[in-house]
């Protein structure tokens, strides 16, 4: 198995989570976004998203994370990453697409390429922009957290939920974004990283970091 992705994204984050949690063994090839490697002909050819991560499995080429991380829980049952319980796989689901559908789209990177390049935003300006999408997801999902009653993590166990938060909350605080009244949240993003699964997923520790070089 392959993992076509870049060190900062919240997507390629998702899937090394995931294929930690799940004890999978992975290649990592890195894909540098800043200089747009992922829309050449060579990558496009394979992926005409244009988009990180890709991952080599089971014979195909797989693209779009969320279809990527249902897609190893059903190949690989072992470690699953949704509960067994209908109504636990709904609440996971539930939590983990207002992420991924409410706040990739407008924070991810070509979005704030635009920003820049056709409306000559600052980065002041395009980080009050990310602060504002941030706020608009991460404070009902604080809410229905407090709803839930949730632990150190969302079930028993990290799994699918807590592989999109991760990234999400990196990402964020990269950006500034103030989490002080946000306790389930980071009670979660603390349990998470103190797990051996995370650490080793983490931006800081993959090869492509221009800061391990």
């Amino acid at each position: 198995m392959k993992l076509h992705g870049y060190y900062r994204s919240s997507t390629s984050y998702r899937l090394r989570i995931a294929l930690e949690l799940k004890g999978l063994d992975y290649e990592y090839v890195p894909v540098n976004l800043l200089t747009s490697e992922q829309k050449g002909e060579a990558f496009t050819s394979r992926n005409p998203f244009g988009s990180v991560p890709l991952l080599e499995a089971g014979g195909r080429d797989r693209v779009q994370s969320m279809a990527q991380l249902e897609w190893l829980d059903e190949a690989h049952p072992d470690k699953p990453l949704l509960p067994a319980d209908l109504e636990d796989r709904y609440t996971a689901r539930e939590l983990a697409y207002a992420i991924a559908t409410e706040l990739h789209a407008p924070l991810n990177l070509p979005v704030l390429k635009y920003l820049t390049n056709e409306y000559g935003k600052s980065q002041d300006e395009i980080g009050e922009w990310y602060r504002h999408w941030l706020a608009r997801t991460l404070d009902p999902l604080e809410a229905r957290l407090a709803q839930l009653g949730t632990g150190d993590f969302l079930f028993e166990r990290p799994g699918f939920f807590e592989v999109c938060l991760l990234p999400q909350v990196y990402n964020a605080r990269r950006f500034g974004f103030d989490f002080s009244d946000k306790p389930h949240t980071t009670r979660i993003e603390q349990a998470c990283q103190a797990l051996p699964e995370f650490q080793r997923a983490h931006p800081d520790n993959q090869p492509d970091n221009p800061e391990r070089s």
